[in-house]
């Protein structure tokens, strides 16, 4: 089981089925389900948004791509990011959601809400 916690190669897809079983087991093992409630999941997600906004606060606008950033500061970074999401995936788990497939029906009623306009005179955004 061990080896499941192994880096994986940095080329694979993770597939968000993936992440939920490998942190579904990384709970169990360790005997974290009890303290994995709904409440207590989007409060953990809440927080670790604040440490990824924290990132951000005082950069300004900062340019696609991190060009001015350090490897420490993109480690950083990359290190909330992944939290982030990973809260989001046990959430959505715990719940009994599906979060990939919530996310493309998401894409699809935005697509509805938002077609596409000339994107040089209108915004959808007016």
């Amino acid at each position: 089981m061990e080896n499941s916690y192994e880096c994986p190669n940095k080329s694979k897809d993770v597939s968000l089925k993936e992440l939920r079983d490998r942190l579904a087991e990384f709970a169990e093992v360790r005997g974290w389900d009890k303290f994995h409630s709904p409440r207590n999941l989007l409060l953990a997600l809440v927080g670790e948004v604040g440490e990824l906004s924290e990132i951000f606060q005082w950069k300004g606008e900062v340019a696609k791509g991190l060009p001015n950033w350090t490897a420490d500061d993109k480690e950083h970074l990359e290190e909330e990011l992944s939290d982030v999401l990973l809260y989001l995936v046990r959430l959505a788990d715990v719940c009994g959601l599906d979060l990939g497939q919530a996310a493309l029906t998401k894409i699809i009623k935005n697509a509805r809400k938002y077609p596409v306009v000339n994107q040089k005179t209108k915004s959808n955004y007016n």
